[in-house]
């Protein structure tokens, strides 16, 4: 069984009734970085950005990364 990383950041922000665009203001990362964390179309993490998102939405790596 093959396993993958998915970003949960759609999940992360829904539950603090957040957009993109307040955690590229909150983050200092560009809206169209954030954009492709949130429809999951990143390919190398950048762990200083994933860093900075969790900061921001005081939460731990767990709570936005999921292993399928």
């Amino acid at each position: 069984m093959k396993q993958s990383i998915r970003l949960s950041l759609d999940k992360a922000l829904e539950r603090r009734k957040m957009t993109r665009y307040e955690l590229s203001q909150k983050t200092g990362i560009g809206y169209q970085t954030i954009d492709k964390y949130y429809k999951n179309r990143v390919v190398r993490y950048d762990s200083y950005l994933l860093l900075k998102i969790c900061d921001a939405l005081s939460c731990g790596i767990e709570e936005i990364i999921e292993i399928r």
